[in-house]
């Protein structure tokens, strides 16, 4: 291939060649088994069934022009037998405009006689690459602790070897990265790499919660800690007891929670919202950010101390940018399990369009490169996606997209919140501007976990109280 070797995997690819002029099959079964791969050769379409029957290849090339039964009819009956097959048709200048017809009917690609050498492997191994299992890296572990982190990066391997020697260690870790590249991934990897594995990994994003309910969700709540607070809540450090706490944008934490953030770090022991005594707590801290920690440190929007018990371990994950050769293995690994999702075979990308996802920009890193991969799913009509599509995708602002269900379920949360900020927290003023009864609007609040006292603009004793962690 031009410009890099040939992958392992590929190399061991099995081919079946199909054509009748005996000294190009000749030739071509030279140079590609001169390249490492696998090679049988056949004159003719009910040939390559038979043999088809046997054993199945990786890959298939074949000529349009064949006696009886033509490339393309062998196409549409591989295509029925064997749906994942990726298929290279061989043309004439004659039959390119069939050729190029067959790439829109879910063909790989095509080459037109004469044809160059370096661009038939080229082709042979982005075909290969489409129809081969997701590579996993030397260890033999990666199914388990590393799970959906897809990688072929030399960059991404120093830090996944990095974690997981952390992993075994109780050590606080700080994951440093831009949004969407994956900083929540890798701390379920170390997670699972961990001595905790067997126990709950809870996650919070720190920057998403108002300051005073996200001091109840992280140290909890006795009953009748507030108005409102008619039984007790276990907070996520309890919840996530033995095991290990996720604390996502870490940099967005008010000031006030990082001094009782700082407090049951110190202590190993965290007083719910109204309590009296403490309780005891075995956590293992992971925090993330996409802010520059260090910077805001003298300006003081970060507490010093803090940052130095959650930063004993920096991991650094580079931007998708930084690793184009993982975007068509992370690309193959989404389509798959979205291809379930909506029900559609599909078996990968046109060579144009794989081409398109990675010499593109990815401001939004991974989830963004997630998201432009589920629009072209939801879409595509054909078995390989074409590259009309990913250019759609690639000029539209590239949006997460949820279920009705879950869009509803969102829509509904944020709607309380904003009312009970406009009423500060009063529940009979809230519940007239939703048009509901006041039974229905606190079945509401308490489905979405959410407490009027903590909204409330003026400070009340049990509120108060809840200053302690």
């Amino acid at each position: 291939m031009p410009s890099r070797q040939i992958d392992r995997a590929a190399a061991c690819g099995r081919l079946l060649l199909v054509d009748d002029d005996p000294d190009l099959l000749r030739l071509l079964s030279i140079r590609l088994k001169a390249s490492g791969y696998n090679v049988d050769a056949v004159d003719s379409a009910e040939s390559a069934l038979a043999h088809m029957a046997v054993r199945t290849p990786d890959l298939v090339i074949s000529d349009v022009r064949l006696p009886g039964r033509d490339g393309l009819a062998l196409f549409d009956e591989i295509r029925t037998t064997h749906p994942g097959l990726p298929v290279i048709l061989l043309t004439a200048h004659g039959s390119i405009p069939d050729a190029v017809d067959a790439t829109a009917r879910g063909v790989f690609d095509y080459l037109t006689k004469p044809f160059d050498s370096r661009v038939l492997l080229d082709k042979v191994g982005k075909a290969l690459e489409v129809s081969a299992p997701v590579p996993v890296r030397a260890g033999g572990d990666d199914a388990g602790w590393r799970a959906g982190i897809v990688s072929r990066s030399a960059r991404m391997a120093e830090v996944l070897e990095e974690a997981r020697l952390v992993a075994a260690t109780d050590a606080s870790v700080l994951i440093r990265g831009a949004s969407g590249v994956g900083k929540e991934l890798l701390a379920r990897a170390i997670h699972r790499a961990s001595r905790r594995a067997d126990k709950p990994f809870v996650a919070i994003n720190c920057g998403a919660i108002p300051e005073q309910l996200l001091e109840s969700e992280l140290f909890g709540h006795v009953k009748g800690a507030f108005t409102g607070a008619t039984s007790a809540h276990d907070g996520l450090f309890q919840s996530a007891e033995g095991g290990t706490l996720f604390l996502d944008e870490i940099g967005d934490m008010p000031l006030p929670l990082q001094v009782k953030l700082l407090r049951v770090l110190q202590e190993r022991a965290v007083r719910p919202v109204g309590a009296t005594r403490a309780r005891p707590v075995d956590v293992r801290i992971i925090s993330a950010t996409h802010r520059d920690l260090d910077a805001a440190l003298p300006e003081g929007r970060f507490r010093e101390d803090l940052y130095y018990r959650l930063n004993v371990v920096r991991l650094s994950l580079p931007a998708l940018e930084a690793r184009r050769e993982d975007i068509p293995l992370l690309a193959r690994h989404f389509i798959r399990g979205l291809a379930d999702k909506y029900g559609k075979t599909i078996h990968g990308f046109a060579p144009e369009a794989l081409e398109l996802l990675v010499t593109a920009q990815w401001p939004g890193n991974v989830r963004q490169l997630y998201n432009v991969v589920e629009q072209v799913c939801a879409l595509t009509t054909t078995p390989l996606v074409p590259a009309t599509l990913v250019q759609r995708a690639l000029r539209a602002p590239s949006e997460e997209i949820l279920t009705y269900a879950e869009a509803k379920q969102r829509f509904e949360r944020d709607y309380l919140v904003h009312l009970l900020k406009l009423t500060g927290g009063n529940v009979t003023d809230a519940s007239r501007l939703a048009d509901r009864n006041r039974t229905e609007f606190y079945r509401l609040l308490q489905r979405h976990r959410l407490s009027p006292a903590l909204f409330r603009h003026e400070e009340e004793p049990a509120v108060a109280g809840a200053g302690q962690a």
